[in-house]
């Protein structure tokens, strides 16, 4: 089997992309290590401070964020990077080809009950120049890498260079990612669906609708039973979505009218989109390509609905 080193150079991965992957794969197995040693490291449990979403930041994030924030400014290739626990972009190097976009932990509410988590990342090019908020905000068709690393029973890394997906699965051996999975291909049509049903009464009506004739099962308009999967972290959703197909979706909802929309679109719409994209699904936020969204803010948010080509395009003729 091939290792992620080996896997890059059959693609013909550039020098520089490489060494920035590898610095990204090598920091999320130390990551792993931290997560798997939870408690016994006294990681777990939440800080006193806030992200600039507003969101009570874990031990887990600050930890996390700062091991990436550290690997990623040593790398040599790397102007900045933003994160969803700071502020604003941190600018690394006076050189390098290019931008990091990341999340640290996703899915940190499921942290202290030992449930799944994730690194998500997204690589864009450094323009010439200084470097600001500015420099980061190209469309998700500019990414020249994207991907996440799952913490589960096994780490997994899936990753896009722009030529397919592909899922590696850490060896805890050789301490060294391996290729499991070559040329990931979402199926087109599937029966199951992942999406938060306790906001169900703030949805849009197109998404009420679309929902309403999923839980009809074969009784309803669609005519076959649909399951329905929550993990409530976006990372564990999509890895199901890229293994066995699915739709997965966080729509705009009207609970907090200053924030219809849930996910970001730099460090996790944007990657997630691309990895789904390049096996063959597609994700929009029901009335754009999420990659084709011009970015007004390196932490705007975005509603998500991605998978299986045929099942999402069903989902956008309810928003029609």
């Amino acid at each position: 089997m091939q290792t992620l080193a080996q896997a890059l150079a059959e693609k013909a991965v550039p020098d520089s992309l490489t060494h920035l992957i590898n610095t990204l794969a090598t920091t999320s197995i130390s990551i792993s290590q931290a997560v798997r040693r939870g408690a016994l490291a006294g990681v777990l449990g939440t800080t006193d401070h806030e992200n600039v979403q507003g969101e009570t930041q874990k031990k887990l994030d600050v930890i996390t964020n700062d091991m990436l924030k550290e690997a990623l400014a040593a790398a040599g290739n790397v102007r900045a990077l933003a994160s969803e626990e700071e502020d604003e972009p941190v600018i690394v190097s006076d050189s390098g080809d290019f931008l990091v976009c990341f999340d640290p932990l996703d899915g940190s509410s499921n942290i202290d009950i030992n449930s799944l988590v994730g690194t998500i990342f997204s690589v864009l090019p450094a323009p010439a120049g200084a470097v600001s908020e500015q420099s980061f905000l190209q469309s998700g068709r500019h990414q020249v890498a994207a991907g996440y690393v799952l913490y589960g029973a096994a780490t997994m890394l899936a990753l896009t260079t722009g030529k397919g997906t592909q899922l590696f699965t850490l060896d805890t051996d050789s301490n060294e990612f391996v290729l499991t999975q070559d040329k990931v291909s979402i199926a087109a049509d599937t029966a199951e669906f992942a999406i938060n049903m306790s906001n169900q009464r703030f949805w849009e009506s197109p998404m009420q609708r679309y929902i309403d004739d999923l839980l009809q099962g074969k009784n309803g308009p669609r005519g076959k039973s649909f399951n329905m999967r929550w993990i409530a972290a976006m990372v564990g959703d999509v890895h199901r979505v890229l293994c066995r197909g699915g739709i997965f979706t966080y729509p705009t909802d009207c609970k907090n009218p200053d924030k219809p929309y849930k996910l970001r679109l730099m460090y996790e719409a944007n990657p997630m989109a691309m990895l789904v994209e390049q096996a063959g699904g597609s994700a929009s936020t029901g009335y754009q390509n999420i990659l084709d969204i011009a970015p007004e803010a390196i932490h705007q948010r975005v509603a998500v609905i991605l998978g299986s080509t045929n099942e999402v395009a069903t989902c956008l003729q309810y928003h029609k």
